[in-house]
């Protein structure tokens, strides 16, 4: 066995993958969790499972002093960060460093740089990759991003310049939009990477959205190991995915291959990695970001070059060379669908409840990395991808097929999902055959007609309290499921909720779970039908609550935090 110990900072699918590969490697993992995830996959594949003792992600899986203090308590020698969380925070690379672990990851100088897309275009620059025109400055206010749209055109792209996934991004169409769209991204910006600065660019519309994997070691080799198109994406956030990248020319492979290197070899780039670009409809190829990390797309790659990512990244932290030394050919095709915790049919909110019923498919070329089973609870406080169907087949063709068998195998049940969108997309012959699709084609092109899926009534609720007890002379901190506590006879008191609450004609209900961030009218109020009144976030995503009704509003101050979907948050009076 070896002599290391490798803690994974993250949850769900991706912290199972780690372990996965940790198990491949004979490493012990190291398994930390937030009071919800106790009973999770994550924590009862890991050799050891520790307590964040808390339940937001600001106090568990974003918390760096907490992560330490468990790598410290667990004899840990090295860290994962996965994706998202603190995977892209220099901060928390540098902090792994100073305690003396091993980081996997690049290092904390290419973070800084790479994750400032403001730097990250001077350096696509510097080397030659295709780009389209943007500021080289974070804007300093909404004038500077409508003087930009008025010299170059519209649409422009807001985006927040230590941004990704889609967040802190606006995309303006009309001038009269770029002030209030811009303030909205600064706002997102803020929420999800505590940074607010945003630069403006020439957007390409109806793109494609095309990315290559990157793995560099710490001799300087830099390899493109494969590429994915990404196009299918609500929201800016991606939800089917397929490598190699069909329907590119040899031209555009090139320059996708050759920038790729250029920037990670700039850059001294070390790890796993992804370069991001948009492909306009007339075939401008434009670099877009780089991605300091592993993406959640990463199997999708695995499959078809035969590389073990995370194994890979392992690898390369502890200085050994690549396995490989140029591109492979790919082999096959893979598409992967990302299982969400999202309903369709009410523009893919995110769904919270208990998992009832989850039967996952098999078979030939059925791959499924999960984070969740029968009885898992999905939680309003996280990310809602619950899994991810990889699909495999000596050609993309097949590879559709697969993937309708698996999908049509695939049953769950006590939240919404995504799995009626993904069964509709294969037959769609913009996807199946043309391939137009875009990353608006979701919202501008496809049409489908889903039924809505009840919303679960699940509340999450603090699961754990924490009593001293002393131990052969020692004092413990043990941590308690509040069940148990009752059973023993103390009195727990469990959160109030708003749930059950009598509706009324006039009762504005919360569009999804989630904090409200914002009133934009005042108690008292004459709002109209359709009427943005407010915003709400939850998963560092902004939905507006609309007025479904003309009227004088009253606001509900009691209902201001950790709100369910349908919870009653303010009245209109006709």
């Amino acid at each position: 066995m070896s002599t290391h110990k490798l803690l994974i900072a993250n949850r769900g699918e991706i912290a199972v993958r780690i372990i996965q590969a940790c198990k491949d490697l004979d490493i012990p993992s190291i398994a930390v969790y937030a009071e919800e995830d106790i009973h999770s996959l994550h924590c009862q594949y890991a050799d050891e499972a520790w307590s964040l003792k808390g339940i937001t992600a600001q106090d568990t899986y974003l918390n760096i002093d907490a992560i330490l203090k468990v790598a410290q308590q667990s004899g840990a020698t090295m860290i994962h960060p996965g994706y998202g969380f603190l995977s892209e925070r220099a901060e928390f690379a540098q902090a792994v460093l100073d305690a003396g672990l091993i980081w996997i990851g690049p290092s904390p100088k290419s973070i800084q740089l790479l994750g400032d897309k403001i730097e990250a275009r001077k350096i696509a620059q510097a080397v030659g990759a295709p780009l389209v025109k943007g500021t080289s400055e974070p804007l300093q206010n909404a004038q500077q991003a409508y003087n930009f749209a008025s010299e170059h055109g519209l649409p422009i792209a807001i985006k927040a310049a230590f941004g990704g996934g889609g967040r802190g991004l606006k995309v303006a169409r009309d001038l009269n939009d770029v002030e209030a769209l811009y303030d909205s991204a600064v706002r997102e910006a803020v929420t999800a990477f505590g940074r607010g600065e945003c630069f403006v660019e020439q957007y390409l519309d109806r793109p494609r959205h095309i990315e290559a994997q990157i793995i560099a070691d710490q001799q300087g080799h830099v390899v493109v190991v494969g590429t994915r198109d990404c196009s299918l994406q609500r929201r800016n956030q991606k939800l089917v995915e397929e490598s190699p990248a069909p329907f590119i020319s040899k031209k555009i492979l090139q320059q996708i291959i050759d920038s790729a290197t250029a920037i990670c070899k700039k850059a001294n780039y070390v790890g796993a990695g992804t370069v991001e670009y948009l492909l306009s409809q007339d075939g401008m190829l434009s670099f877009l970001e780089v991605n300091t990390r592993l993406q959640v797309e990463h199997p999708i790659t695995e499959q078809t070059s035969n590389v073990d990512l995370v194994a890979e990244q392992i690898s390369i932290a502890l200085g050994k060379p690549l396995s490989i030394q140029s591109m492979p050919e790919p082999q096959g095709h893979a598409i992967e669908f990302r299982i969400n915790a999202e309903d369709p049919a009410r523009g893919f909110i995110p769904a919270f409840g208990e998992l009832t019923e989850f039967s996952a498919p098999s078979g030939l070329g059925v791959r499924l990395d999960t984070g969740v089973t029968q009885g898992s609870v999905v939680s309003s406080h996280f990310d809602s991808l619950l899994a991810k169907l990889i699909i495999t087949a000596p050609t993309r063709q097949l590879a559709i097929q697969r993937a309708k068998r698996a999908l049509n195998q695939f049953k769950i049940e006590g939240v919404a999902t995504v799995l009626p969108f993904h069964q509709a997309i294969l037959n769609e012959p913009d996807f199946i055959d043309a391939f137009k699709v875009h990353t608006r084609w979701i919202e501008q092109d496809f049409t489908a007609d889903y039924a809505p899926y009840p919303r679960s009534q699940q509340r999450s609720r603090t699961t754990m309290q924490y009593v001293d007890l002393e131990i052969d002379g020692k004092l413990h901190q043990v941590g308690l499921p509040l069940a148990f506590l009752g059973v023993l006879g103390q009195q727990v008191q469990l959160p109030e909720t708003a749930s059950n609450q009598p509706l009324s004609s006039g009762a504005v209900l919360a569009p999804m779970n989630g904090v409200i961030t914002q009133w934009r009218v005042q108690t008292g109020d004459l709002v109209e039908k359709n009427q943005i009144i407010g915003l709400m976030e939850a998963m560092k995503m902004e939905v507006p609550i609309l007025a479904h009704q003309t009227g004088v509003l009253t606001i509900d101050q009691a209902c201001q935090v950790n709100i369910q979907a349908d919870d009653i948050v303010a009245h209109i009076n006709d």
